[in-house]
């Protein structure tokens, strides 16, 4: 029988990320509240990341382009080497509407991440000279996959989510091809968001999922399916759901469900959903400075059809913060 798992899995950390390595350790990384910085932690359980010690890899830098609010890395392995997806900005103004942040890549060929060399990489360059964050990169049939959101100034809202091919892990190959964008009711609450994409390939199909509207009670995920089969550049090939899959359970006491990532159980045999919520919806000053958005996990259930049931966000587990102090 799988372990319980308990939540949240780790304090303070928004748009968690678990990486499952071939070692046995669950890599954990996720925004710091104070967005100066990208932590990993690692433990072999998942219920461990929460005490796991944890180390800062990077430091955003005095000034430039790397300066401000670093969002939502992810570590991912290629090639026999370590990378690091991020979002940053060079300041924290907002203009057109949003951020000005640009998407990054740091390299590590230590084979603990956790130590080693952090090299920068330079920036994943789409094209297109606008807002762009939460990057995600996946192997499918030989090619590497890069998966992100950015804003089109010419449609309206925040950021749509696009696909491209890799030439190199920091390198897109192909042209940026729109999967979705913001346009349902339940993505457009707050704000006109698509964002946060996670992949997971599974029972011969290929699912994006991804966060829709303000980061508050409002925040959900939606998922779009293609057959595994299917040409991935191909919009056509990918069907959206047009009802979020995961939502607030004001009855457990989780708001704001989104961001997520996947992993899998230690034994293998189960997917494992991994997100951040909060537990109050009263929020004192700019949400954003709120550091009490949780990383939490939960086990995935599968329909007849070979579909994920993402089910409700559970209840607590562990003592969470309640104030706006940064742990």
């Amino acid at each position: 029988m799988a372990e319980e798992i308990l939540n949240p899995i780790v304090l303070q950390r928004a748009d968690p990320f678990v990486y499952k390595h071939s070692d046995g350790y669950y890599y954990f990384t996720g925004s710091h509240p104070l967005y100066d910085r990208i932590v990993l932690r690692r433990a072999k359980k998942l219920n461990e990341l929460h005490d796991a010690e944890e180390v800062a890899v990077w430091w955003k830098h005095e000034s430039g382009p790397l300066s401000e609010l670093i969002w939502a890395p992810e570590i991912h392995r290629a090639n026999d080497k370590w990378y690091i997806y991020f979002a940053a900005a060079p300041d924290t103004n907002i203009d057109d509407d949003t951020f000005n942040h640009r998407m990054y890549v740091l390299e590590n060929a230590s084979e603990n991440p956790m130590k080693g060399n952090w090299v920068e990489k330079g920036e994943v360059e789409t094209g297109m000279s606008t807002f762009a964050l939460d990057a995600t990169v996946f192997f499918h049939k030989g090619e590497q996959y890069y998966v992100w959101a950015q804003q089109d100034l010419e449609i309206k809202g925040h950021s749509n989510l696009y696909i491209a091919k890799m030439e190199n892990p920091w390198t897109l190959k192909t042209e940026p091809v729109m999967l979705t964008k913001p346009e349902l009711s339940w993505e457009i609450k707050g704000f006109w968001v698509n964002e946060g994409p996670a992949v997971l390939i599974k029972n011969g199909k290929v699912f994006i999922t991804y966060s829709g509207s303000a980061t508050g009670v409002d925040y959900c995920m939606g998922i779009l399916t293609a057959n595994e089969d299917a040409d991935l550049l191909d919009p056509d090939s990918w069907t959206k759901s047009q009802e979020p899959v995961f939502q607030s359970a004001p009855e457990n006491g989780q708001y704001g469900p989104g961001h997520n990532s996947f992993t899998e159980s230690e034994d293998g045999k189960d997917t494992i959903l991994i997100y951040h919520a909060r537990n109050y919806t009263e929020i004192v000053g700019d949400p954003l400075y709120d550091p009490n958005r949780q990383a939490r996990a939960q086990k995935i259930e599968w329909d007849e059809n070979g579909d994920p049931v993402f089910g409700k966000p559970v209840p607590d587990d562990r003592w969470t913060p309640k104030t706006p102090d940064v742990l």
